[in-house]
């Protein structure tokens, strides 16, 4: 094999690749962070959030399910990348209930992160804010689904990895929600568990823990110590642990 055949080059920085990785896999193994907030080491790529749109042959792409193919050049981190990920995380923030001194999950969520990250100041759009309902009726997982960004990770886990298939995305664009599979669409009546993935899994506030508000003290929570990228390097690292 020529030396350098499964190599691409990322911002200049030639990464090697195993075939059948993606851009986005094969950059978090070399510890290069793309911004992302619907890819989870271990599950199905979906390419829903479009943080993670990078740049190639004159052309944008999303790196979580993009094939790293040789010789690639590719461009993560430009203003003009940057500022379309910006644009997206402010419109995440104003079309749903993510104010974060008011949730529980601040200092914990993935969006707040990404928000500070990108140097996020204020929210640019006008509030959209969505009614949505709220699924209180499991005894041990509250669903609020005003906090969901649809980023469908709830969906994968639950299906992939718990093989209880409770969640899924229903209906087109700004109609676009959140389901429960059970015959009352009530959380209570699926055989979801708080110790399943899904339950665990969501970047934001939308699925939480009952009793457990607060349990780890604001200043203590996995954003307050460590930024979203040396995050995002660590489950992909304790990703590869767990497959050998």
């Amino acid at each position: 094999m020529i030396a350098g055949t499964n190599t691409i080059y990322i911002d200049g920085q030639e990464i090697p690749f195993t075939p059948g990785q993606t851009v986005m896999d094969a950059a978090l193994a070399a510890s290069v962070y793309i911004p992302h907030l619907c890819h989870y080491p271990g599950l199905p790529p979906s390419g829903n959030c479009r943080l993670c749109m990078v740049e190639t042959g004159g052309r944008n792409v999303a790196a979580c399910i993009a094939q790293a193919a040789a010789g690639q050049e590719i461009r993560n981190n430009t203003p003009e990348l940057n500022a379309a990920r910006m644009a997206i995380t402010q419109m995440l923030f104003v079309e749903g209930n993510h104010i974060c001194p008011s949730c529980e999950k601040t200092g914990n969520c993935k969006l707040q992160a990404m928000a500070y990250h990108l140097g996020m100041l204020d929210q640019h759009f006008s509030q959209f804010y969505q009614h949505r309902d709220i699924d209180a009726s499991h005894p041990d997982i509250a669903l609020d689904r005003s906090r969901c960004i649809l980023c469908d990770l709830c969906v994968r886990a639950s299906r992939d990895i718990d093989r209880k298939n409770v969640f899924a995305i229903a209906g087109r664009g700004i109609d676009a929600h959140l389901i429960v599979n059970s015959a009352s669409g009530k959380l209570a009546d699926t055989p979801i568990a708080a110790t399943d993935l899904a339950a665990t899994i969501c970047p934001v506030g939308a699925i939480l823990i009952k009793e457990q508000g607060y349990r780890v003290p604001i200043g203590q929570r996995i954003y307050d110590r460590r930024t979203i990228c040396e995050t995002g390097l660590q489950e992909h690292i304790a990703q590869q642990r767990r497959d050998q």
